[in-house]
């Protein structure tokens, strides 16, 4: 993990980074979706498991839960395609920039998957210290 962006602690600094690095991004699916930065305070060392998903987000216990992993969740977003054009090349290279931006900054990333149909979509990590944060958005699934 590169810390030259944060400093122990830098709570702030690690919101505004996700925050620039996602703007005007929306993630595609049935819908178009912006991203969102959360960040939980919660104790060192919590473990991103569907229970800590049920108590963080106030979902009930039998909502579906599933777990993917970071490249996985972007691979469409940050392929190049032949037929892209210099707007969908430029969106590719921003979602690439988005997944190096998380990697640098979070550890242990988990992208969780919550709900049927319309999905709440949490992008997870710990911090330098011990919390929990990340991006969330929504994508559509019929």
């Amino acid at each position: 993990m590169n810390n030259s962006n944060l400093t122990n602690g830098n709570r702030s600094t690690l919101i505004e980074t996700l925050q620039a690095a996602s703007a005007e991004l929306l993630f595609i699916s049935e819908s178009e979706s912006p991203f969102e930065v959360f960040f939980w305070e919660l104790p060192s060392g919590t473990e991103v498991k569907p229970e800590t998903m049920i108590n963080q987000t106030g979902i009930s216990a039998d909502t579906p839960i599933e777990f993917t992993d970071l490249e996985s969740f972007f691979a469409v977003a940050t392929t190049h395609q032949d037929w892209h054009g210099l707007v969908e090349t430029e969106a590719v290279n921003r979602y690439q920039n988005l997944v190096k931006i998380i990697q640098e900054n979070l550890t242990d990333i988990k992208v969780v998957r919550v709900g049927n149909v319309d999905i709440d979509v949490y992008i997870v990590g710990k911090t330098v210290d011990g919390c929990l944060a990340g991006l969330k958005t929504k994508v559509v699934e019929t």
